[in-house]
């Protein structure tokens, strides 16, 4: 399959299996170099077992080891080592530092940016080692008072690690040697790996094992082996010896061109058990002198060559042509890869049928040897003439005959290549149990032969030709479905026109995923046990998660058994995402093995490796996550997950066991707590936003701009609002005092009537009315009850204009209704307009209308507030006179409002007004809203920069003070 063949060489992100592979003695972490204080992403162990840190607990703290600063530590290195992360130098310090038990341990710091694809910075890798060896020891307070040996001797002690690191230094024969560590210590980009994505790479003298010329060259092996399996017998078979020079070069460029394939196996690469892609030139050729080497070795010997010479003794030229027979070894090539070839269906068929045809040519070849063998009496020295071989040469014409004269053997008989053909016909026709008949054996040894050949031959052929669909279900049934299923993959892509990108990596999780299962389902599998068995396979399949985490140390056997229940295997490609930002968390995942990047805004926060968990504690939170973070395989992972509901079933019920894994297990990354970072970029861009700010011009607006004309809108409104508020203080009236003045001519016949009655002021009303029709008037109105009004029409009704005015009202008049008729009983308007026409009388209104943007609720609040004080009796009733044609003076009439009346209308009135007010000031409070959404939104278009990751601080809040001073 392919996945057999090419193994696992989809592009990868193998930074961190480089790192970790080349700085396996060191102690080292990972910082991301584009986020502010360049946080924490990767710690390895020999670090966490260095500082007393967990992992858990340095991820997402500062590289420049800042939470490991105390008293003793220089300032000054401190500032360098600062300088260095910001300038992305490369660089190396020896500080003091401090572990988490508070021990001061001297430190030999290293500091390396690492570049991705496009030549940017993204990490720095930190390398440690501890060199307080060879510094003065330090006193602090468990030293305190030691002898300088006693604190030598402590140093030693618990810094035995470092000296066997560091022993090799002090050899001087090794000293100008580098290793590979000391070469990633010098820091040099071309040493460092980069952190990016990119396909398996392979030394410029190794061959892949999958690429066009090595397939190519398989093939032609094959046709070569395939060729010696056929010269090789017949050559021993039938003694010829290779005279013929075409032959004898023909069979030599055979064996150099076996001899080639032996090189290029030293310079292959091959497929790791685990899938993987081998391609270490120290790997291959151990792996090859361990399986195939001593094999082809024999197979290329050149036996030809020494049997071509002419005086070469007979036995020994028998022998090299008997050693020939090892050559046949060379179909072990065809054996190892016949997974290659049996990729393709036709080839299947070749192959078996020249797999019988080859068979039939080794027994064609054995049979006649052995005719050849006994054909001739040795005893006698006579021809048997019931031998096959004596019988065909009667029959061809060609008898054998002695020859006495020369050499006593008998010579003649049949050609070789009738002979061979003859055998071939025999070997054929009885391992297909067909038996002409017409060839038979007669001696012993040919009756012996041909019943092994038989039974061989029906094996043989029942095995090939009868059951070859029988074979192909049984033994590539897999294989089968792994084809089936990619046939049905590319069908389905092609159907709904996946892009290409994300067609090649289904088509590579398919591929990668089969070559770890083999096409076996497990679910299927642990379905088939019962359920004591499938229990012991779970926990023997997730053994590592359970070995490696501290949380699962004091769990019991029956606790481990319902977990590995639930446990899952997840196979991942590089590029998938096991989490996407803003989904539910619903799983807890522990890394076996590869690495995953986690990446917020677009900016790595951790790479997590062999051993990292990651997820949401479900136990200590009551509702689903959301994740904040993707999770991306930077290769090919295996991670062991558990979901949620599982996990939370599992602690509810093992309560014991709840509290020691919820206290032991720590996440390496929380996905529920959103990481807060700025980004150095951003930071940057701010400062010269903000110096550009200050050394540029004050942006100007021209006159006839939209929102310069809205402004000036709302400056002129405020300027008419001020005018009007001035205006209503000057016409307001001191001393909440009511001066109504009425003139108004009546005709000679109408009688000015006053009717002065004892009521309450609430019922008290105007009336004014002709003698006679004033009965009549006056109880309709008195009976009908008005309409209700409101206080500003009340307070307008009750100052009616009167006809005279009188002063010295008696405070003894409690109200005073006045009603005004014209001669045909109508109202005032009515009756003063018809007398306008007849008598020209005129009538006045000291009351007038004035417009006013001011509430005036200052001063009517003054008014009513003084509304119990004394006050004149002018002040409290207007005076109503009315002179009479003729000179002669008609009786004073006096028509006081009524105080309380005057005060409800004037309170009611001003509670409308405040009314008014309040619901215009929350209009003008939108509006002012609007306007500061607008004012914002041209801030933003003019500084161009995102107001979020800016802060707050006086010199913006001051810039956003000027803004606004210009508009308004």
């Amino acid at each position: 399959m392919p996945g057999g063949k090419r193994g696992l060489v989809a592009p990868q992100n193998t930074f961190l299996e480089n790192i970790v592979r080349r700085s396996s003695e060191t102690s080292f972490l990972l910082g991301n170099a584009q986020i502010v204080e360049w946080p924490i992403v990767y710690s390895n162990d020999g670090f966490c077992k260095l500082s007393g840190f967990h992992r858990a607990e340095v991820m997402q703290k500062s590289s420049t080891c800042s939470f490991m600063y105390g008293e003793l530590t220089d300032k000054k290195t401190i500032d360098k080592v600062r300088q260095t992360f910001d300038n992305y130098e490369s660089n190396c310090f020896e500080i003091l530092l401090y572990r988490k038990n508070r021990s001061p341990v001297w430190f030999y710091m290293q500091v390396a940016p690492i570049r991705n694809e496009n030549d940017k910075v993204v990490l720095f890798l930190c390398t440690f080692k501890d060199i307080t060896l060879f510094k003065q020891p330090i006193e602090d307070e468990t030293t305190k008072g030691w002898t300088k040996f006693a604190r030598l001797t402590r140093a030693l002690t618990n810094n035995r690690n470092t000296l066997q690191q560091l022993a090799p230094i002090g050899k001087p024969e090794v000293s100008h040697k580098q290793s590979r560590l000391a070469e990633v210590l010098q820091l040099n980009s071309d040493i460092l790996p980069q952190y990016k994505q990119e396909a398996p790479k392979t030394p410029p003298h190794i061959i892949l094992h999958y690429c066009t010329f090595k397939t190519t060259w398989d093939w032609v092996i094959l046709i070569l082996t395939f060729y010696t399996a056929i010269m090789v017998p017949y050559n021993v078979s039938f003694k010829t010896k290779q005279n013929n020079i075409v032959w004898l070069v023909l069979d030599s460029v055979v064996d150099v061109i076996f001899l080639v394939d032996i090189v290029l196996n030293f310079h292959t690469t091959f497929v790791g058990p685990g899938g993987e892609v081998i391609s270490d030139p120290k790997l291959i050729r151990m792996n090859y002198l361990k399986t195939w080497f001593v094999i082809d070795l024999l197979s290329c010997l050149p036996y030809d060559i020494i049997n071509a010479f002419e005086n070469v003794d007979e036995g020994i030229s028998s022998l090299f042509s008997s050693l020939k027979v090892v050559r046949l070894l060379r179909l072990g090539r065809v054996a190892r890869k016949l997974d290659h070839y049996l990729e393709y269906g036709a080839a299947v068929l070749v192959l078996l049928v020249c797999v019988f045809g080859l068979v039939a040519h080794w027994l064609a070849c054995i049979w006649y040897s052995i005719g050849d063998y006994e054909v001739i009496d040795e005893a006698t020295n006579t021809i048997k003439m019931d031998s096959w071989l004596y019988q065909l040469a009667i029959s061809i014409g060609s008898p054998y005959q002695y020859n006495a004269s020369g050499s006593g053997e008998w010579e003649g008989g049949p050609g070789k290549d009738s002979l061979y053909i003859t055998s071939l016909y025999f070997t054929m026709t009885s391992l297909t149990t067909i038996g002409f008949g017409n060839i038979a054996p007669t001696t012993d040894g040919e009756k012996i032969f041909s019943v092994a050949m038989m039974m061989v031959g029906s094996l043989l052929y029942a095995t090939i030709f009868g059951n070859v669909t029988t074979i192909f279900q049984q033994m590539y049934a897999n294989t089968n479905r792994y084809h089936e299923m990619l046939n049905n993959v590319r069908d389905f892509l092609k159907l709904y026109q996946v892009p290409k990108g994300l067609s090649e990596r289904v088509m590579d999780y398919i591929v990668s995923t089969w070559s770890m299962t083999k096409g076996i389902d497990t679910e299927k599998v642990l379905s088939i046990c019962p359920k004591d068995m499938r229990a012991d396979i779970c926990v023997h399949l997730n053994r590592k998660v359970f070995n490696e985490h501290p949380a699962f140390r004091l769990a019991s056997d029956g606790c481990l058994r319902s977990l590995a229940v639930e446990f899952q295997t997840t196979h991942c490609a590089p590029g998938d995402l096991i989490f996407h930002a803003g989904e539910s968390v619903d799983t807890l995942c522990f890394v076996v093995s590869g690495s995953l990047e986690v990446i917020q805004d677009d900016e790595v926060i951790a790479i997590l490796g062999k051993g990292d968990v990651f997820g949401d504690v479900f136990w200590k939170e009551t509702t689903l996550a959301h994740a904040c973070a993707n999770v991306r395989a930077l290769t090919y992972c295996d991670l062991h997950v558990i979901k949620r509901e599982a996990l939370l079933k599992v602690l509810e019920f093992y309560s014991s066991f709840a509290n020691s894994f919820s206290r032991n297990l720590i996440l390496t990354c929380n996905l529920r707590k959103r990481i807060i970072f700025r980004k150095i970029s951003e930071v940057k861009k701010e400062e010269e936003e903000r110096q550009r700010a200050k050394n540029e011009v004050q942006l100007t607006i021209p006159q006839d701009h939209p929102v310069r004309k809205l402004f000036q809108k709302f400056k002129q409104q405020k300027e008419l609002r001020n005018q009007g508020a001035a205006a209503a203080s000057q016409l307001d009236l001191e001393k909440n005092q009511l001066q109504v003045e009425h003139h108004q001519h009546l005709h000679p016949h109408t009688l000015s009537v006053l009717t002065v009655s004892q009521v309450t002021p609430m019922q008290s009303s105007l009336a004014y009315g002709h003698p006679s029709e004033a009965p009549a008037n006056t109880s309709p109105a008195l009976g009908k009850p008005a309409a209700k009004a409101s206080g500003w029409m009340r307070l307008k009704n009750n100052m009616a204009p009167a006809e005279t005015r009188k002063e010295g009202l008696n405070n003894n008049v409690k109200a005073v209704s006045v009603e005004m008729l014209s001669q045909d009983g109508k109202g005032r308007e009515t009756g003063g307009s018809r007398d306008g026409e007849e008598g020209g009388v005129s009538s006045n209104n000291p009351l007038r209308k004035t417009d006013s943007c001011d509430s005036g609720i200052t001063k009517s609040e003054l008014r009513i507030d003084r509304a119990g004080e004394p006050r004149t009796p002018a002040a409290v009733t207007p005076l109503l006179h009315s002179p009479l044609p003729g000179g002669v003076g008609s009786p004073h009439s006096f028509c006081p409002i009524p105080e309380q009346a005057l005060q409800a209308a004037l309170h009611e009135t001003r509670m409308e007004l405040r009314g008014d007010i309040q619901t215009l000031g929350g209009r003008l409070g939108a509006l002012e809203s609007q306007v500061a959404e607008i004012i914002k939104l041209l801030k933003i278009q003019r500084q161009d920069i995102f107001t979020v990751s800016r802060p707050v601080s006086p010199d913006s809040e001051k810039d956003d003070g000027e803004i606004s001073d210009m508009f308004f």
